[in-house]
């Protein structure tokens, strides 16, 4: 039985600005091809340039690190505030294999997330994860975000464009 500790709380606003004190980490879902340009992280970009620039090298380097589905990375944009790189898409376009998105990858990310969330003290802000290009469904994103994250006592906003 799941044991949601603390609630997910879905807000409109914008998740680059998230609407907390204390820190916080900003989630969103990458693809494993390396290309960072549409959705989500066009707003990341904007703000910060960190993300990408640690994605893309992360990518370039792949042959000798952990990029790969279902692997994050946790890039510090200010001294409270870090963006969570989340490998959790197959690809970019919707093909034989459905959606880009990969549930059992993202739940794998958010896992890792929860982890850096809980050693950090952090409360966890994103848009409706895998839900945009990548072709996912909040009705099966949800829950995977209550079991890997809430029902580890993570506060957890989602934002939605108002």
């Amino acid at each position: 039985m799941l044991v949601v500790v603390n609630p997910l709380t879905i807000i409109r606003g914008d998740a680059t600005s998230p609407q907390a004190k204390g820190r916080k980490v900003i989630a969103h879902v990458c693809n494993d091809l390396g290309g960072w340009g549409k959705g989500f992280v066009v707003a990341i970009s904007r703000r910060w340039p960190e993300p990408e620039r640690d994605y893309r090298q992360w990518h370039r380097g792949r042959a000798g690190n952990d990029f790969a589905l279902g692997a994050t990375r946790l890039v510090q944009v200010a001294p409270d505030s870090w963006v969570a790189n989340m490998v959790g898409q197959r690809g970019i376009r919707t093909g034989s294999a459905g959606p880009p998105i990969r549930y059992d990858a993202v739940e794998r990310c958010l896992g890792s997330l929860a982890d850096h969330a809980y050693a950090l003290g952090a409360s966890v802000h994103m848009p409706r994860i895998g839900c945009g290009l990548a072709g996912g469904t909040w009705n099966r994103m949800e829950p995977i975000i209550l079991r890997t994250l809430c029902a580890r006592d993570i506060a957890v906003t989602v934002y939605d464009r108002g």
